[in-house]
């Protein structure tokens, strides 16, 4: 495959799935390098809300007491994604971070969260993605629901309610082994991953939690050293996500205190995407799969994972060129 059609199917990534060569229609989704984006919603994070009852004692103390430091800092922190969810699907994002969350006096609606809470419901941001996922049927999405920030059984019901009506027959079935072509087949688009095993027990239709491996560190060196550490223990037979974000803590905020995690991840993208593209995807041992990132439209990310795909077009000629008698 030449670098020309490469080049067309990473350029234009709001249909590259359909426009993978036909070697590799029938690879499971879990074998091929598929960009993602960590923390989807964080574009639309309400500063004016209170911080997340799951932090920390003495956070929410100061956010009561001094909110209008806490929110904004926050906020400057947790802001992951800049970029509604069509227009990350647009970029070439096939694998979406959802962190659910039932925020205080939100009454019966389901938003996001990452430290404060969104001003997009869940209800809003699922309908934008079944819009398109219409206007591109050959497109699948892997949608993971986590974290659920004080959702009730009844929320977990409804919810689940609600995305089975919504995407209906585009639902892939966890014992499905899923590739372009099977779910081309079947009208398939879209891959749940739930995380709580009771909705996942009652519903063939949900996958379990995708694990993600992440490195918890500002630094990009220690997040390269442990993706590649990872990588060494093998992995995973099915999903799996390999994390690029950065992970700053308070002891990094006050030395940086006129920074952002925007400006953190951009000075660090260049040593991150050069590791990316040194990746191969694949069943073997250090084959990389789903791939995140923050702030998915600041560079090449998309493009270059993207681009992994036809190494193995390349493993694939390659075996048949032996595989030939002399």
């Amino acid at each position: 495959m030449g670098d020309n059609q490469r080049e067309e199917v990473g350029g234009g990534n709001s249909d590259w799935m359909s426009r993978l060569p036909e070697e590799l229609l029938d690879v499971p989704l879990w074998n091929l390098a598929i960009p993602g984006s960590h923390d989807s919603m964080s574009f639309c994070l309400d500063v004016s809300s209170p911080v997340l009852g799951s932090e920390s004692f003495l956070l929410r103390l100061t956010d009561r007491l001094f909110p209008c430091w806490t929110r904004p800092c926050i906020y400057r922190w947790s802001t992951s994604q800049q970029s509604v969810l069509r227009d990350q699907c647009e970029l070439g994002i096939r694998f979406l971070d959802l962190r659910i969350a039932r925020k205080p006096a939100g009454g019966s609606r389901l938003f996001f969260a990452h430290g404060i809470y969104t001003l997009m419901t869940v209800k809003e941001a699922l309908e934008e993605l079944a819009l398109w996922l219409d206007a591109h049927p050959k497109e699948i999405i892997i949608i993971s629901c986590s974290h659920f920030e004080s959702l009730t059984d009844e929320d977990h019901i409804q919810l689940v309610e609600f995305i089975m009506s919504l995407f209906s027959k585009k639902l892939c079935f966890s014992k499905d082994v899923p590739t372009l072509r099977s779910c081309w087949s079947r009208g398939q688009q879209v891959i749940v991953s739930y995380d709580n095993q009771q909705m996942e027990w009652q519903h063939p239709e949900l996958w379990p939690m995708i694990p993600y491996w992440y490195a918890d560190s500002p630094d990009p060196k220690k997040v390269i050293a442990y993706l590649e550490e990872q990588k060494h223990h093998g992995r995973p037979d099915g999903f799996y996500v390999s994390g690029l974000n950065l992970t700053e803590d308070a002891f990094y905020i006050l030395l940086h205190p006129f920074q952002n995690l925007r400006k953190m991840t951009t000075r660090a993208l260049s040593l991150l995407l050069h590791w990316t593209a040194e990746q191969r995807p694949g069943p073997e041992g250090g084959g990389v799969n789903i791939v995140c990132c923050d702030f998915v439209g600041l560079s090449r990310f998309c493009w270059i994972v993207i681009g992994l795909n036809f190494k193995l077009l390349k493993a694939a000629v390659s075996s048949n060129h032996q595989d030939e008698p002399l």
